[in-house]
């Protein structure tokens, strides 16, 4: 047995070790793949076909459409490594995109990335890679995994502006012990740089920008796709009670919008909350919007509660900064969550992140889904 880890972390030599990278088809994927490659392991692609797109979609700046498959095969090609595409349409319908549209419906500001990684990702993918007999499932995510004897722990990746450990909070524990994400202490630059010296076709390829579903980010046009019977109109009331307008059905709503709401007032009025069972939108000034207690659920931890009596710091948006918090639990699938100070435009169906600092990083604890 050789004493010396290889570069995922594991006491084999890489070239016992076999890895399944998940090919998306664009630089962050290819370029792991390459440099497992290059390490010397025994790597096998998979690329993951997970809804039909259309032309309108297929143009769009979006990852796992046709385009992205047949880059991923050109770049296990180039490579010279094994490549598989799994076709998960109907898991990605049932798994996320049914869950999207019944988000909206619910009044609520979905995040799809999330549950992608948590079902047909992190889940589908982890078994197939168990099944394969792969040693670990390496991704292009960029947060940082640190292995120390047989656990795996996430933080944020060294590229704050890239770190996208906050779509990755459900992950569980036994899928981040076999999961490894080679891009987290690495710039964006530095990756791209990578895929040039590995002379990949996708070397300047644009970064996907859109949900993978939704074309040019009309998420209303999903919805009607799938639900042409929930556009019904409503009242708009104020704080106070008053209908003050009507709209054209609370999935063009999020909390805090401030743009369409189509009502006049001599302050400007922002989306305060979305009652989807009576179909209403309450809006009142920015002052309303700030919130220092909010309510989670299904919760996920990836550490123990002790780890808790440290300073905590939460994200509850994707693009959101780090806020610092207290967490109580109610039990072992609820909480609630403290913020020191008050912070406007917390949606339900978004998510909560907890992270707490040490000598390596911010340290992912775990998250739960905001619930009101």
């Amino acid at each position: 047995m050789n004493n010396e880890l290889n570069s995922i972390g594991l006491n084999k030599k890489p070239s016992d070790t076999t890895v399944v990278v998940a090919m998306s088809g664009g630089v962050d994927s290819s370029t792991v793949a390459g440099m497992m490659k290059k390490d010397g392991f025994k790597v096998i692609g998979i690329t993951l076909k997970l809804y039909d797109d259309g032309k309108e979609v297929a143009e769009s700046k979006q990852c796992c459409s046709g385009q992205d498959i047949m880059d991923a095969k050109r770049v296990a090609h180039k490579l010279g490594i094994e490549h598989k595409i799994l076709y998960y349409q109907n898991k990605f319908k049932q798994g996320v995109i049914d869950n999207f549209v019944d988000s909206y419906l619910k009044g609520e500001t979905p995040i799809p990335c999330v549950q992608c990684n948590q079902t047909v990702k992190f889940k589908d993918l982890f078994e197939v890679s168990k099944d394969l007999k792969a040693d670990a499932l390496i991704t292009g995510h960029y947060v940082k995994s640190v292995t120390s004897g047989n656990e795996t722990n996430m933080y944020r990746a060294i590229d704050e502006n890239r770190d996208q450990s906050y779509f990755l909070f459900n992950t569980t524990r036994d899928q981040l012990n076999y999961l490894r994400f080679p891009l987290g202490g690495m710039l964006k630059d530095e990756t791209r740089e990578i895929a040039k010296k590995l002379e990949l076709n996708v070397a300047n390829k644009p970064d996907s920008q859109d949900i993978c579903f939704v074309p040019s980010g009309d998420y209303t046009s999903v919805i009607q796709k799938f639900r042409p019977d929930s556009f019904k109109k409503g009242n708009i009331k104020d704080l106070n009670g008053k209908v003050i307008g009507v709209h054209d059905g609370i999935i063009n709503f999020t909390i805090g919008q401030r743009k369409g709401i189509k009502v006049s007032d001599k302050d400007a009025l922002y989306v305060i909350k979305i009652d989807a069972e009576k179909n209403e939108i309450i809006v009142g000034p920015r002052e309303k919007l700030g919130k220092k207690m909010i309510f989670l659920n299904r919760l996920n931890l990836l550490s123990d509660k002790k780890d808790f009596e440290k300073e905590i710091l939460v994200k509850v948006r994707s693009t959101g900064k780090l806020l610092k918090a207290k967490i109580n639990f109610k039990n072992n699938n609820e909480a609630y969550v403290e913020l020191e100070i008050p912070e406007d435009g917390i949606s339900p169906g978004q998510a909560c992140v907890f992270y707490s600092k040490d000598s390596l990083g911010f340290k992912v604890l775990g998250g739960g889904w905001i619930s009101n």
